[in-house]
């Protein structure tokens, strides 16, 4: 787990050295942040699987059981949340932990393929969501339209708030979030205390009316409910950026 310090430290290096995306093709506009990433792995010479458009997370250690999930944003832009696709935020996968790392560029860069880091996040993906039980899954019914032929597929959109959302002092500074329990190394500072409390009532259903186009959801009670879940933020110890705390649900 040490890693994640590691990778953390040299990505806020690379930004002061003013190391820059660049944008090699007309890819989506997510790939060029992450390719801004592999490059900060591969200078720390470190094994990891080459990230495809359906793997998850995008980097997936080799040797570690540990992976890192890209999310560029554009500043200014959308902050409060991001679209998951296809897969809900967790803090665990097939037995990776996973880490969070968000990075926001200008929306007009230095030249036309270059940009320089804004400010960039990496976080515990617990911090995002704790449950790791929940899988995936694409499903459909037949049997839709006047002729009963016609297939409804339930593909799945997660839209899950961005750590910047969810804290204040992070904005404009290079952040790392991460479980209580994980201690730093030499070289970081503790800048805040984060705690989430689990929420009452838990989704575990839907359903759609196609005729009123009206959605409405299942709910439980969570077992867990107030459970509270804590962690760290950290800056390396040279950086004197804000404390970071968590924002009021009323914000």
């Amino acid at each position: 787990m040490s890693f994640v310090f590691k990778i953390f430290e040299h990505c806020y290096n690379s930004i002061r050295e003013g190391k820059l995306i660049e944008k090699e093709n007309s890819r989506d506009k997510e790939y060029h942040f992450q390719d801004w990433f592999k490059s900060r792995l591969e200078e720390l010479k470190s094994n990891f699987d080459e990230p495809s458009r359906n793997s998850y997370p995008d980097f997936r250690m080799v040797g570690d059981a540990l992976g890192f999930e890209l999310k560029g944003l554009q500043y200014p832009g959308r902050i409060t949340n991001y679209d998951s696709n296809s897969q809900v935020p967790t803090g665990l996968h097939n037995g990776r932990t996973v880490f969070y790392v968000f990075g926001r560029y200008p929306k007009e860069p230095l030249n036309p393929k270059k940009y320089p880091v804004h400010d960039l996040i990496i976080c515990h993906g617990n911090f995002i969501n704790s449950d790791h039980e929940y899988i995936h899954k694409n499903k459909s019914v037949k049997g839709f339209g006047s002729y009963g032929d016609i297939m409804i597929r339930d593909r799945k959109m997660y839209v899950a708030p961005t750590p910047y959302a969810l804290t204040e002092g992070t904005e404009n500074q290079i952040t790392l979030v991460v479980p209580v329990g994980l201690v730093a190394p030499a070289g970081f500072r503790a800048i805040g205390e984060l705690v989430r409390v689990e929420t009452g009532k838990l989704i575990v259903g839907y359903e759609f009316d196609l005729i009123a186009n009206e959605i409405k959801a299942k709910k439980i009670d969570n077992p867990n409910s107030g459970l509270e879940h804590r962690f760290v933020a950290y800056r390396v110890s040279s950086d004197k950026g804000p404390r970071v705390s968590l924002k009021s649900e009323n914000e």
